[in-house]
């Protein structure tokens, strides 16, 4: 398959990247090295694909026609089968400091992706969502067929937004259209920004962590290898099923892990004790999340193989082995 892949250089689009190289497929990725953390991170995660006579890559932004046009000029064999959109802004509190940015980015690049889609007549695009899209009016375990009409966050906003436009562009033009609804995404190569890179970081150096709230708070932690499962299984049913569809499906571990139990994870595996510094809790932040996988399992064939006891250790491995002395 010929797939357009943005964000190829981030976390999860780098491990997608290499398991479609992997199975044959080209992928012609685009990424534009956002500042938001450091572009050797970025950088590093390319250095194995860049060797792939099958991949090559554009750097580019998702809200400039002219680098999507140049991104997609790349593709060898005429056109693209699949546009798999990763890129985004993300994070909850970050949104909240910046939320004109946040709707630019996710808005109009998505806007400018699905534009991309109709004018090279690409039939099928996979969009990853999040976790965050349900909000205060979504019961766990969450499930697809909620509404999510109140997000807690103008990133989670942005996701929701970014499904209903994927939508209108299926039901105006045809576009065959996977919505991905990530949890809590952890693994090799994780943001440095994010609870568990951070917490190793800090806690392997002797340093204080932060955490909001009473500890009380769980997340559906999914390791990276599930999430690029589920989402090469959400490809290829969109080429085994032919006809043009809207899909939504949750891609989570379905089972939630406390704050404090996160953290005690992470310090067992570096034989350390934990130093924390409680603060508030903090706005735009869910009390727990927990995915419903039934639709994901049966469409899919989605089943998630690796629990926090094992990823968390596996993580530290790999973070020491890039940390070595």
């Amino acid at each position: 398959m010929r797939i357009l892949l943005t964000g190829a250089a981030g976390f999860i689009g780098s491990h997608l990247a290499e398991r479609l190289l992997a199975r044959g497929d080209r992928v012609v990725g685009l990424d534009n090295f956002d500042a938001f953390y450091d572009r050797a991170v970025k950088e590093s995660n390319l250095a194995g694909l860049r060797s792939s006579s099958g991949f090559v890559f554009r750097e580019g932004d998702i809200t400039s026609a002219p680098d999507l046009v140049a991104a997609a000029a790349a593709s060898t064999g005429g056109g693209f089968d699949v546009v798999v959109h990763l890129a985004a802004l993300a994070g909850v509190r970050p949104s909240i400091e910046d939320p004109v940015r946040y709707a630019h980015v996710n808005l109009v690049g998505t806007s400018r992706v699905l534009e991309l889609c109709r004018a090279q007549k690409i039939p099928r695009l996979v969009f990853a969502s999040s976790s965050s899209v349900y909000g205060a009016d979504s019961a766990v375990p969450f499930r697809e067929s909620d509404p999510c009409q109140r997000p807690l966050s103008p990133y989670a906003a942005t996701k929701r937004a970014g499904e209903l436009l994927a939508y209108t562009a299926h039901h105006l033009g045809g576009l065959d259209v996977t919505c991905l609804r990530f949890f809590t995404v952890y693994g090799p190569r994780q943001r440095p920004d994010l609870a568990i890179h951070k917490f190793t970081r800090l806690i392997a150096a002797d340093k204080p962590i932060e955490l909001f709230g009473d500890g009380t708070t769980s997340r559906d932690y999914t390791w990276i290898d599930d999430i690029i499962d589920g989402t090469v299984a959400a490809i290829d049913e969109q080429v085994r099923d032919g006809a043009a569809a809207y899909r939504l499906y949750n891609l989570g571990g379905s089972r939630t892990t406390s704050l404090l139990r996160l953290v005690e994870l992470i310090g067992d595996a570096l034989g350390k004790k934990p130093t924390i510094k409680w603060l508030p809790e903090q706005p735009g932040d869910m009390r727990r999340t927990l995915a419903e996988l039934t639709l994901s399992g049966q469409r899919l064939g989605y089943a998630p193989r690796l629990s926090i006891e094992q990823g968390i250790p596996r993580f530290v491995s790999w973070w020491r082995s890039q940390n070595a002395g």
